[in-house]
């Protein structure tokens, strides 16, 4: 699509909504300008591209679309068939795995399909073959007493949240928590690494049904070869949650024993973050499991988003094109310039640097809590979030740390030169910022602030964000 095209494209989706209601269209407006003007080092965002973004508005929105590919609950959905197909294939053929499922609307809702799949085929299956019925409805009350009771009586063994695991792996404030029996494996206190042999030693103490290896914040590779092995050993499922690096798998950046797909029993992601698509999941599995995924509508699931699904079949179309993969190197080699210049200056970074897309500070260092530092830093038009490091004493609301990572500011065209000018502009607002009297606040000089902030816009001039779309 031609720049010309584009911003017509997105003038004219902002005149017809604004016909309706002006103050959505005056926010949508709002939310580009304050995007093109931070410095965005949240390792979670990124930004899509227009063909991306144009594909979710659209008449798939109208769709119901219950089932899958050819057997739907709903007349009428040979064009949704058509974008799930294509969407199902792309990410086939971009990840190497036999079975793909675009539905989730979320992260969440891919574990949650993952875990529900795994139940079925674990416990469900040997119940009704047992019971030598087909399917739950015809099992007898006592029977059906019984599966409920024994799916809700299972284990799961995942990274703790302090070392950089994620919620949604079993924790008890998430729908996970509350379904199993749940276990942590963290990391060495010393180089904060995850210890191989001592997560064999917890899977052979515990025996979980299902082994999760995946993180939110934690800044190195995952050896998946020997986290197999371990699930192997114990008789585990092996489940990955690869939403963060997705897409430095897809870009081949992450490969051989630090790919999850040929390791895994089943692999779960998010489409937006490192993959650069629309907000949403996906499930990854091989033949053994496909049957349960494809059953996450309407176990775990609502009606699929169509629309979405287009989405998605755009972005990962993008992705298996040649440019993708020096874009995934370039996160990396960002990243761990990033790191590289925080440490220079005196940060203190857990693992002391990064193999991937993100780098974690130890803000104790310079005498602040998480929170404290992740305002001061907005102040100053650095966007970051707060994040746990391990053993942390402020707990995961104020926390001890911050998460930057480089997928966002990469796909700006930001290089490494820029990211050593990042490191400098963090480093200042960090070093200038003191204690307050609680945990939460702190004091910044305003005029500081907007030194840096204006510094950090001026860092990205050269860098301009949807530069073919002009909204006037």
């Amino acid at each position: 699509m031609s720049p010309n095209a584009e911003s017509t494209a997105f003038r004219s989706a902002l005149e017809v909504i604004r016909a309706v209601e002006p103050r959505v269209a005056d926010a949508i407006g709002a939310e580009l300008a304050d995007q093109r003007e931070s410095l965005k080092l949240i390792a979670s965002e990124n930004y899509a591209s227009p063909a991306t973004l144009l594909a979710m508005g659209n008449w798939f929105s109208d769709k119901y679309a219950e089932g899958t590919v050819g057997r739907r609950f709903y007349a009428g959905c040979q064009n949704v068939d058509t974008v799930e197909a294509l969407a199902a294939e792309h990410a086939r053929e971009l990840f190497g795995a036999s079975h793909a499922y675009v539905q989730p609307h979320s992260g969440i809702d891919a574990n949650l399909v993952a875990f529900w799949a795994i139940l079925a085929d674990r416990v469900e299956s040997p119940a009704l073959k047992k019971a030598q019925v087909r399917q739950v409805n015809d099992l007898t009350e006592a029977d059906w007493f019984a599966l409920r009771r024994e799916l809700g009586n299972q284990r799961m063994l995942g990274m703790s949240l302090d070392a950089g695991g994620h919620l949604t792996h079993g924790f008890r404030p998430n729908i996970s928590g509350k379904m199993f029996d749940q276990r942590s494996y963290g990391t060495d206190p010393a180089t904060g690494l995850i210890d191989y042999d001592r997560v064999a030693e917890a899977a052979r103490e515990f025996k979980p049904l299902i082994l999760v290896a995946g993180y939110s914040a934690y800044p190195r590779k995952v050896n998946f070869r020997i986290m197999r092995e371990i699930a192997d050993s114990v008789g585990a499922t092996f489940m990955v949650d690869m939403a963060h690096f997705a897409g430095l798998v897809a870009g081949k950046v992450f490969t051989g024993d630090f790919d999850p797909v040929p390791h895994a029993h089943i692999v779960t992601t998010t489409t937006h973050k490192s993959l650069r698509g629309p907000r949403g999941g996906m499930v990854l599995c091989g033949p053994e499991l496909a049957d349960q995924v494809d059953r996450g509508c309407p176990m775990v699931l609502g009606g699929p988003l169509p629309h979405v699904m287009a989405a998605k079949a755009v972005a990962l179309a993008e992705a298996r094109r040649p440019d993708f993969a020096d874009y995934a190197q370039r996160i990396v080699d960002n990243a761990q310039a990033l790191a590289d210049g925080l440490t220079r200056r005196g940060a203190k970074l857990v693992t002391g640097g990064t193999d991937n897309h993100l780098v974690l500070i130890d803000v104790s260092g310079y005498g602040l809590t998480g929170r404290q530092a992740e305002q001061a830093l907005l102040d100053s038009g650095i966007v970051t979030n707060r994040n746990a490091v391990p053993q942390d004493p402020n707990g995961a609301w104020y926390t001890s740390g911050i998460r930057i990572g480089t997928p966002a500011l990469t796909t700006r065209g930001l290089g490494t030169a820029e990211m050593d000018a990042t490191a400098e502009l963090i480093h200042t607002v960090l070093s200038q910022t003191t204690s307050g009297e609680s945990k939460a606040k702190y004091v910044l000089d305003p005029a500081l602030a907007d030194k840096v902030s204006k510094q950090a816009t001026d860092l990205l001039g050269n860098f301009p964000l949807y530069p073919s779309v002009d909204l006037g």
